[in-house]
């Protein structure tokens, strides 16, 4: 039984990030995050090295995927459920503080 089940953040206009991004990934990265996200679901609460808060309600999905790269997904839990708020490939070591704020704006939308 998942423990804090993954919903995807959704703009008033319907779409959700989150997912459009997963799709624009390569079927091997996406089946890597998915499934990372998975374990969070199930064996929620977690932490390092899958899971990590980064602060201010927002925590992160650490997934390595193809090629050496590494994927995030930025989330925060309210009512119970992990809401999806943001994706990225990570390109430097510190998050991209415009990432942050993306995920941070999209937390209070919902809180």
């Amino acid at each position: 039984m998942k423990r804090l089940p993954a919903a995807f953040y959704r703009l008033p206009s319907g779409r959700e990030p989150v997912r459009d991004w997963l799709r624009t990934l390569v079927d091997e990265d996406r089946k890597i995050i998915g499934e990372d996200i998975k374990d969070v679901e199930f064996s929620w609460p977690i932490g390092m090295p899958l899971c990590r808060p980064l602060g201010r309600g927002l925590w992160e999905v650490r997934s390595d995927i193809t090629d050496g790269r590494i994927a995030r997904v930025l989330f925060c839990v309210e009512g119970g459920r992990m809401v999806l708020l943001h994706g990225l490939i990570k390109k430097t070591q510190k998050t991209p503080a415009a990432d942050l704020e993306l995920a941070i704006r999209r937390r209070k939308e919902i809180t």
